[in-house]
């Protein structure tokens, strides 16, 4: 990474999830220029800020556009971009903190928009960047550099907060299978809307959450993760709902609205229906009379 990008030589702990995001995002993007016939330059890149954001710089292999945005930013930058070019392939990468703190104001007006994006959120449970300091997603009465007598605040349950806003695709994957998160981000990618895959994506130094997910028989430990069963009905909300709110951590597809209607189709019926007028008809429109 220093070779390729020596004016940004940023580097993650060893060990972390983020690198097998970042993994899964380049073989999705490999993925989706084989099936649309499309270059990997078709695709944007918008991160916030944080540890997650430091990915925009790190992607290897044909590179895709890459904005850094602001924090919490990340929404408004990528309607932005739709807005203007709605051909191109806009994904967010951003962290809990970043996603669900400042930008969470950002999530329910484009998920009523159905904004057609892929949101891809590194949910570590902590803010990794400024050194442990307790995010959104940490639970209640974790001590942290920020809670040291206990963070105060309830744990934001993304994926339940995703479904009520109108998300139209909610996807839960896990950083240490990144062949499969790639299928699921191919998915998100593919589905016509707003679409974010939750990652829980361990931070080895501040919240090491791998015996959690992953289990550990030598200490007792069951694994939270399992894969959504096969028997889920993914266009049902309220199915989507019980399977957000039971036990553990469930990988997979959670909800897919059925008939999702893009933002961009959305702005070409509007069109359709409006009727052009002439420079002089606009001027006019502002005189009093």
């Amino acid at each position: 990474m220093t070779n390729k990008n020596p004016e940004y030589d940023f580097k993650w702990c060893p060990g972390c999830g983020d690198f097998g995001v970042r993994r899964a995002i380049e073989w999705a993007f490999k993925d989706r220029a084989v099936k649309t016939q499309q270059s990997v330059e078709n695709n944007v890149v918008v991160a916030g800020i944080g540890c997650s954001g430091n990915l925009v710089h790190l992607v290897e292999g044909p590179q895709p556009y890459g904005i850094h945005g602001i924090h919490g930013r990340t929404l408004p930058i990528a309607f932005g971009i739709k807005l203007g070019r709605p051909d191109l392939n806009v994904v967010v990468v951003a962290g809990d903190g970043d996603f669900l703190s400042i930008g969470a104001e950002h999530i329910g007006p484009q998920a009523q928009r159905n904004l057609n994006v892929t949101a891809v959120i590194m949910d570590n449970g902590v803010y990794g960047l400024t050194k442990g300091q307790s995010s959104p997603t940490t639970s209640f009465g974790t001590v942290t550099n920020s809670t040291p007598f206990g963070k105060i605040e309830g744990k934001v349950k993304a994926i339940e907060h995703f479904l009520a806003l109108g998300v139209s695709f909610v996807g839960s994957g896990f950083s240490g299978k990144p062949r499969e998160l790639a299928n699921l981000i191919t998915k998100a990618m593919e589905h016509p809307g707003f679409a974010i895959v939750q990652v829980q994506s361990p931070c080895v130094t501040y919240n090491d959450t791998y015996d959690y997910l992953k289990g550990d028989p030598k200490k007792g430990i069951a694994p939270a993760l399992y894969d959504v069963p096969k028997n889920h009905d993914a266009s049902d909300w309220d199915a989507a709902f019980k399977l957000a709110r039971a036990p553990g951590v469930p990988i997979g597809i959670i909800y897919q609205a059925p008939g999702s209607v893009p933002m961009e189709k959305r702005i070409d019926e509007i069109k359709a229906k409006a009727k052009p007028q002439s420079p002089q008809e606009l001027l006019d429109a502002y005189v009093i009379r």
